[in-house]
């Protein structure tokens, strides 16, 4: 498994996902807006990555900074820039906070170990995720049975995080203890991360994945060529109603039509506690050209129409499971991620 990202040399290094998987392409980012722009530019994207990608975003912008006059001032500037970049998953926000935390906590030592303090924290949060990821693993992987077929949207693995994967952590853990799993990947337009991403991923890794289109899995459903579905989130509200990749929702639906389980796998910190429902999680509309275009060709007439969101909230009666790294959750979610708050 490659790393998304990592702090190497005072410098930010991510792999291009735009690239993939025609070309393994690293940027490297040597100052907070770059990092930023990477984020905007779905350079790096998937929920709990664009959280690491924040947190070393700050701790680059700190690094930079060359005296301590304005120090809170240009903190805020750093941290607003990357508050910007894209709303929906609770994971960046979430790493943001974290980074605030140690800064004010280390504010008053000098400038050299405040920026020591804040590397580390940055280090230490994409260190955890991985942890985070291998321990979902092992919870999830005791609900995939031997010969059982998953589908999966978007792309939940490696590249969306650390380097390990929510829900493809969890086929990766099953595979790993011997269990003969199949993939079937949603090509998850219109940014085709199921098609360039999790099959790139699950094909390095010797996994057996079949690529569909969008719209076919209620048909593989209908004909019992699903067992299980598992997705990956990007904010979880506090009854459970879950924001993930546009078309989770039509997949939820299809699965409870055919009595198959529908599985989350998320950090604890992709739940928000702030917010009490799904319809309050903001959904970040994207680029137009993003539907009318692919690989820089038009599709269709240039000047019509487009509605882009990049996300869709599946209703917690829908969702079988949440899997985290602190164990499996079951309804009623009001009452299970309350614990899981504590």
């Amino acid at each position: 498994m490659l790393p998304t990202i990592e702090w190497r040399k005072d410098k930010v290094i991510m792999i291009d996902q735009r690239k993939l998987p025609k070309k393994e392409v690293y940027v490297e980012c040597t100052d907070y807006n770059q990092v930023a722009e990477a984020v905007e530019k779905m350079i790096i994207r998937g929920a709990p990555a664009i959280g690491i990608a924040a947190a070393y975003g700050v701790a680059l912008g700190l690094l930079r900074i060359e005296n301590e006059e304005n120090l809170n001032d240009e903190f805020d500037r750093i941290y607003r820039r990357l508050e910007r970049t894209r709303p929906t998953a609770r994971n960046l926000f979430w790493a943001l906070e974290k980074m605030k935390n140690t800064f004010e906590k280390n504010k008053g030592l000098s400038l050299t170990k405040l920026k020591q303090r804040m590397i580390q924290k940055a280090v230490d949060i994409e260190r955890e995720d991985l942890e985070t990821n291998k321990k979902i693993g092992i919870w999830g992987k005791d609900l995939l049975k031997d010969g059982q077929s998953v589908l999966t949207h978007c792309n939940a693995g490696s590249l969306g995080t650390a380097g390990y994967g929510t829900a493809l952590g969890i086929i990766r853990a099953a595979v790993q203890e011997g269990k003969k799993i199949q993939v079937y990947a949603d090509e998850t337009r219109p940014y085709l991360q199921g098609a360039r991403l999790t099959c790139w991923e699950l094909d390095r890794e010797n996994i057996p994945v079949t690529l569909i289109i969008d719209n076919t899995a209620g048909f593989l459903m209908q004909k019992g060529m699903i067992s299980v579905v598992i997705t990956g989130a990007d904010r979880i509200a506090r009854n459970g109603d879950t924001a993930n990749k546009i078309g989770t929702y039509t997949i939820a639906v299809l699965a409870k039509e055919h009595n198959l389980p529908f599985y989350v796998a998320a950090p604890s910190n992709t739940i928000d506690f702030n917010l009490p429902e799904g319809k309050e999680i903001p959904i970040e509309e994207r680029d137009p050209r993003e539907v009318r275009e692919i690989g820089g060709r038009c599709l269709t007439l240039p000047h019509v129409k487009v509605q882009n969101p990049a996300f869709d909230i599946t209703p917690a009666r829908y969702i079988s499971a949440i899997i985290t790294e602190k164990g499996i959750l079951r309804p009623p979610y009001e009452k299970s991620l309350k614990g899981l708050g504590r």
